[in-house]
């Protein structure tokens, strides 16, 4: 892994925490779940690899449910809190947290199911490593497991897009700065933070892919089948989709 890549920054995650996963985005968990659960055929107990997992708002919900799970991320911050919040879960299903990088994560045909959620996939400097997080993926899942993953693809961030906005979340007062990259190969993000005298002010490139660009690399990556959908609740890639949602069978 590079030095100096923007998302090794821990002081990055923790300022954003406040923003990214205010109560809303909890809020929003279980309903997310009973979605991948009827869209992977989620048998009871299965286990689950939870692929950049921050502060372990899925991998909570899911060993809840009674599934084991092992949530990666490289914040180790948001693995502490994940880690405190597991400690409070009974019954059947655990959740574990390892700091781990994706492109790295070493587990053999361990796995029936692996998520990827929250558009925290397409963010490395090189494509490459894109296929490389996603053959890691793929070595991780049992013959016939599954990887649910969410994004934003390239065409409903064409059809959305917006040069910037402002609101407040968490305290914070903030502006968005949005920029296409290349001939819509990314999209450019800025965070400007506000609150009293505290300014952060970051900024970051999201890769964009089309449907048809997700799934050849998922089936370059290994995986036998991937269909592409517009949301986890396995609407379809059209229109109206509201994100890009892969569910590609190992």
């Amino acid at each position: 892994m590079a030095a100096g890549e923007w998302f090794e920054d821990e002081e990055f995650w923790t300022a954003y925490a406040p923003i990214m996963f205010d109560e809303e985005r909890w809020a929003e968990v279980p309903a997310a779940v009973d979605s991948i659960e009827r869209l992977a055929a989620l048998r009871p107990g299965a286990s689950v690899l939870d692929a950049c997992c921050g502060p372990g708002r899925h991998s909570l919900e899911l060993a809840a449910r009674g599934y084991r799970v092992t949530g990666i991320d490289i914040t180790e911050a948001y693995l502490e809190a994940a880690r405190e919040s597991a400690s409070g879960i009974s019954g059947p299903g655990r959740a574990s947290f390892v700091r781990a990088d994706i492109r790295s994560f070493e587990a053999r045909a361990d796995y029936d199911l692996a998520i990827n959620l929250y558009t925290s996939f397409g963010y490395f400097a090189d494509p490459a490593e894109d296929l490389a997080a996603l053959r890691r993926l793929r070595a991780a899942l049992k013959d016939g497991g599954a990887l649910v993953l969410e994004t934003t693809g390239k065409e409903t961030a064409a059809r959305d897009f917006t040069a910037g906005e402002s609101f407040e979340r968490g305290g914070w007062g903030v502006r968005t700065e949005f920029s296409v990259v290349g001939h819509w190969e990314g999209l450019r993000n800025r965070w400007i933070l506000s609150r009293g005298s505290e300014l952060v002010d970051r900024a970051f490139v999201l890769r964009l892919y089309a449907g048809t660009e997700m799934r050849a690399t998922l089936l370059e990556a290994g995986f036998s089948s991937a269909a592409i959908f517009g949301g986890l609740d396995g609407s379809p890639y059209d229109q109206s989709a509201g994100s890009l949602v892969a569910l590609a069978i190992a």
